[in-house]
């Protein structure tokens, strides 16, 4: 019986870290007359925005992960280890969409293209394939984080 207890101790500690709640933020993009909504995990440590959303199996329709960066700099991203097709909004410092990365679909091999922002950007938001065109983002929009 003692030697169950180590074992049931590691299990709970398992459990109870793989339901950590992720904080989350309901990010606004206004494009056009219409106002857009999406509910974004912050990926804001260099250990989250270095997983990001790799290995996730699935996305909820208005989900997505925003990426905060100390300053505004040239940003690269990359669809290694990614499951579900991405968008990739790129946004300044002062909430302007700078650039839009669309339908960018998992990498299966083993090297993978990297995609760069056009502009600097202080914020990442990806979300499922399609959602930017599905909502007439376009650069110049802006975002209330």
């Amino acid at each position: 019986m003692r030697k169950t207890a180590p074992v049931l101790f590691l299990a709970l500690l398992l459990i109870a870290c793989s339901q950590q709640k992720t904080d989350t933020k309901t990010i606004t993009l206004k494009t056009g007359s219409y106002e857009v909504k999406i509910n974004a995990e912050i990926a804001d440590s260099s250990d989250e925005i270095t997983q990001g959303l790799m290995y996730r199996e699935s996305l909820g329709k208005d989900e997505g992960m925003l990426f905060i960066f100390p300053d505004e700099n040239y940003r690269s991203f990359w669809m290694k280890n990614t499951l579900v097709p991405l968008d990739i909004v790129f946004i300044s410092g002062n909430g302007t969409i700078v650039d839009i990365k669309e339908d960018f679909e998992p990498c299966r091999t083993f090297v993978c293209e990297s995609y760069r922002s056009k502009e600097r950007a202080m914020y990442v938001l990806e979300a499922n394939g399609g959602f930017a065109g599905e909502n007439g983002l376009m650069i110049g929009d802006s975002v209330q984080i």
